[in-house]
C-alpha cells in the first residue's frame, strides 16, 4: 500500500474506534511510538507492535468511557502522514473532556514503522 492508502485506512479504522484492526493491518512489526515527554502512566518510547497493543491496553484501563473521536486529515507528504484527533473522553475519576492531539505518522514498505503524539501534557 502507498502511504496515501495507509492513511486513508488509519483515519477510516480509528474514526470508528477500530484502533485495534488499524495497528494488526497497518503497523509493522518493529514499529516504534513517541509520547510527549511526561505523559503520565506512559514511557516516552515503546518499541514493537506487541509493545504498543500493551501501552493501547494499559490507556484502555484509565477510560471510563469514550464518547469518541474526531479525525482531521490525514494529510500526506512523501513517506509520512499527520492527523489531528480530537477524542471526547471521560477517564476514571475525571470529569468527560475533549483531548486534543496531532499525530504523525512514518511508512516504510507498505507499513507504518513509527507514530507520535504531540498534546498537553500536565
Amino acid at each position: 500500500m502507498t502511504t496515501q492508502e495507509i492513511a486513508k485506512k488509519w483515519a477510516e479504522y480509528c474514526t470508528s474506534g477500530r484502533w485495534d484492526q488499524a495497528q494488526a493491518e497497518l503497523y509493522d512489526n518493529n514499529c516504534v511510538s513517541l509520547e510527549m515527554e511526561g505523559a503520565q502512566g506512559f514511557p516516552p518510547r515503546v518499541e514493537g507492535l506487541e509493545a504498543i497493543k500493551a501501552k493501547g491496553e494499559n490507556w484502555n484501563k484509565m477510560v471510563e468511557e469514550f464518547h469518541g473521536v474526531e479525525i482531521d486529515g490525514p494529510i500526506v507528504a512523501g513517506d509520512h502522514f499527520s492527523a489531528t484527533m480530537k477524542m471526547d473522553i471521560t477517564m476514571k475519576g475525571q470529569p468527560r473532556k475533549v483531548d486534543e492531539e496531532i499525530a504523525i505518522f512514518r511508512v516504510a514498505n507498505g507499513k507504518i514503522i513509527s507514530e507520535q503524539f504531540f498534546y498537553p501534557v500536565g
